[in-house]
């Protein structure tokens, strides 16, 4: 692990085949260059050299979680000022911005953490002064130079500006020509120009230029992934001291696998559990010792773009505009002449000092406009110097800021799984890790459940968490008598908790069930405040035959629903309860048959207003067994009065349609006189009749109304009468 050396010590020699190569130099090649790919080759060993004192945090933590997350922690020791480089796929940097803690264990402080931008390389590459965008050539290079003072090595070494870099075409031999690159150089002695295949060593002697150079080859570097982004981490501090960094990325969760071997000869008693943990590595590095805790949680996790740039909105203000005036001519006052030609005098002899005042190539200004800007540059300066202040104010309360925001929070509690040695795993590769190798106690039984199959229950497994760890849930594998049983699945488990698997049909034990319904039974009749309220009393009983045609024992535990409302009669108490079902344990001997009965009731109550019902049930109401004489009696007061309503009506419907019959026989009465003459006899006893029809017509309606006012009266009495019983 490299450590940042003192600038005086930051010159290195590297010997790399037949190259020796100076940090202090661009390039010190011992060959001819010949290409760009030498050029940047040697150049980017350059970086390397000059910054050696980066640290590399090796990975010497991860805890997984069952959340899709997973927790990373580097450390390492770093000595004096140094920088940490890291460098992490696009799509993590919003985790790393949203969680990454970064401490400095031996009194040092954290400064920066600085990352890439969501920029593409190009566009990094061309903020640089030299640009390496399009791959240049050494000459390109040197061409886009021009200017700046450079020193050659070789036969005859040169120091000074570059002055250009040209293509020359040379013969070779007799009939062939080579074009070779020359960069020509202004030195003290005058213009040299250099063949480039002859040139050893080039060097920037602008040291501004050599450290943009080292830049831009250093993001070349990060660039070979695109998918790569760096991030880099500044520590200020004196002497060697440990620092850690510690972050949360998305991760795939691990997951656990079971294999149970039964114990038949201690019944159950000393079953082997085994349980994996699977682990996947799908980072880009390799895990090389790492302290590895597996945590069966689910903490809250999200994703928020942190990394891309956020800009608020601003209202665009546009600037008011006045309409200008039309400039105005007025005619000259001739009597003012002598005083047209003194002014006239006066700007003349005013030009030459205005002038000078103005800027180059426009108008003089007024003077009233001189006094003005005098008085806004005083303003000005006025201005400045408490800015300048705020910033002084404002850089302090940064400070400070940044120091408060470091706080601590304690981890919620959750189950962890601690593996004790180190774990080795390379990158994309996935490994299995035992967790769990502990005897644990089950008991053989058969499941049944006729929602799964109608016939056959399962063989299954009550399995109790013997040991002292949770168990994740997960598929198991079962082995009976060492050979492979089935396969079943379990949730997760506390310690000392019990669950039912299956893994298997039970092929010798087969159950027939059969389900009775009962009639309601109605078990009381109340009346209160004019509701009638009915208990009904319903009943079903399923049976459940159980035929065993083994050679053991069986324990069948049969599912039978749990529905709200239901009340268990028989059995009185289940095996067991879950939060939908009941589970009943029957014992069936071999050959023989077993039966269980399920009998279950269900008591409800209806209310409906008394007023509503009509005579048939009310009737049937009164002739149920629960019911009690008082409530028999109210009912059939109730039928009484109900039916003396009904003869109001009936007597009320009769005089409404006798009225309109007569008013039928009136209408054909008229239309018959309007054919007649007055003074005829058959029109007179029309008339008669008329007369007669009208006096009964009159009796009609009297009576119909009279009936509608005993009919609202006694249903009045009625509802009086329902709404004050309360009787059981």
């Amino acid at each position: 692990m490299g450590t940042f050396p003192s600038p005086a010590a930051s010159k290195h020699h590297l010997l790399i085949g037949p190259h020796t190569i100076d940090s202090g130099d661009l390039l010190v090649p011992r060959q001819p260059i010949a290409s760009l790919a030498a050029f940047v080759a040697l150049s980017l060993s350059v970086a390397s050299v000059a910054t050696a004192a980066e640290v590399l945090l090796p990975l010497e933590k991860v805890v997984l979680f069952t959340s899709g997350i997973g927790y990373f922690q580097h450390g390492g020791k770093v000595t004096d000022d140094a920088r940490v480089e890291m460098s992490f796929k696009a799509e993590h940097i919003n985790d790393l911005l949203k969680s990454m803690v970064v401490e400095d264990l031996g009194g040092g402080t954290v400064t920066t953490v600085s990352y890439a931008s969501r920029d593409p390389i190009t566009k990094t590459l061309e903020t640089f002064a030299v640009n390496l965008t399009d791959n240049p050539s050494i000459g390109q290079l040197l061409g886009r130079l021009r200017g700046e003072k450079i020193e050659l090595d070789a036969a005859a070494p040169a120091t000074g500006p570059i002055g250009g870099v040209e293509n020359r075409t040379l013969p070779v031999g007799t009939d062939k020509t080579v074009t070779k690159e020359f960069v020509t150089v202004l030195t003290r002695e005058g213009l040299r120009t250099l063949p480039l295949d002859t040139i050893t060593r080039i060097k920037l002697v602008d040291p501004r230029l050599q450290s943009e150079l080292e830049k831009a080859l250093a993001v070349l570097a990060l660039g070979h992934d695109n998918n790569k982004k760096s991030v880099a981490l500044n520590f200020l501090g004196k002497g060697p001291r440990a620092v850690r960094v510690g972050y949360v990325q998305e991760s795939p969760i691990w997951k656990t696998s079971y294999r149970l071997v039964i114990d038949d000869a201690g019944e159950g008693k000393n079953s082997l559990l085994q349980g994996w943990a699977i682990v996947e590595n799908t980072t880009d590095h390799d895990w090389k010792d790492v302290r590895m805790s597996l945590v069966s949680g689910r903490p809250i996790s999200f994703v928020m773009d942190l990394y891309q740039p956020l800009y608020v909105p601003r209202p665009e203000v546009r600037q008011e505009l006045y309409a200008s005036l039309i400039p105005q001519v007025y005619g000259q006052d001739l009597a003012a002449g002598e005083q047209e030609f003194l002014a006239a005098a006066d700007r003349s002899n005013a030009a030459p000092a205005m002038a000078a005042a103005s800027p180059a190539g426009g108008p003089p200004p007024r003077p009233q406009a001189a006094n003005r800007m005098k008085k806004a540059d005083g303003r000005g300066l006025a201005l400045q110097a408490p800015a300048a202040q705020a910033v002084e104010l404002e850089d302090a309360k940064t400070s400070a800021s940044v120091q408060s925001m470091a706080q601590g929070s304690a981890l919620g509690e959750f189950f962890r799984y601690q593996i004790e040695k180190p774990v080795t795993l390379e990158r994309q590769r996935s490994a299995m890790l035992p967790i769990v190798a502990e005897k644990v106690e089950v008991e053989k039984v058969a499941i049944y459940d006729d929602r799964v199959m109608p016939k056959h229950p399962l063989s299954g497994l009550r399995l109790k968490n013997s040991t002292k760890l949770n168990l994740m849930q997960g598929p198991i594998t079962v082995y009976d008598t060492g050979v492979y049983a089935g396969d079943a699945r379990v949730e997760d488990m506390a310690p000392g908790s019990e669950r039912l698997i299956s893994y298997a049909v039970d092929l010798n034990v087969e159950v027939a069930p059969r389900f009775e319904q009962k009639p309601e039974e109605i078990t009381n009749v109340m009346l209160s405040k004019g509701t009638l309220i009915a208990s009904r009393r319903l009943t079903r009983k399923k049976m459940f035959e159980v035929k065993n045609s083994g050679e053991k024992i069986v324990k069948v535990l049969v599912e039978h629903p749990l529905e709200a409302g239901w009340k268990l009669l028989k059995p009185e108490k289940p095996e067991e309860t879950t939060r939908d079902r009941y589970r009943f344990a029957v014992k069936a001997e071999p050959g023989k048959t077993a039966t269980l009965e399920v009998n279950e009731e269900m008591l409800v109550d209806q209310r409906v207003a008394i007023t509503n019902l009509d005579d048939n049930t009310i009737l049937f109401y009164s002739n149920a067994k629960a019911i009690s004489d008082p409530v028999k009696a109210a009912l059939a007061e109730v039928i009484k009065r109900k039916r003396d309503i009904e003869q109001i009506v009936r007597d009320k419907t009769q005089r409404q349609q006798e009225i309109a019959v007569v008013g039928q026989e009136q209408d054909r009465i008229r239309q018959n006189m309007q054919q007649l003459e007055r003074n005829s006899e058959l029109y007179t006893r029309y008339v008669q009749k008329f007369a007669q029809q009208e006096s009964r017509v009159e009796t009609l309606r009297r009576e119909t109304a009279e009936f509608e006012a005993k009919e609202a009266a006694s249903r009045k009495a009625l509802d009086d009468y329902v709404s004050q019983i309360e009787l059981k």
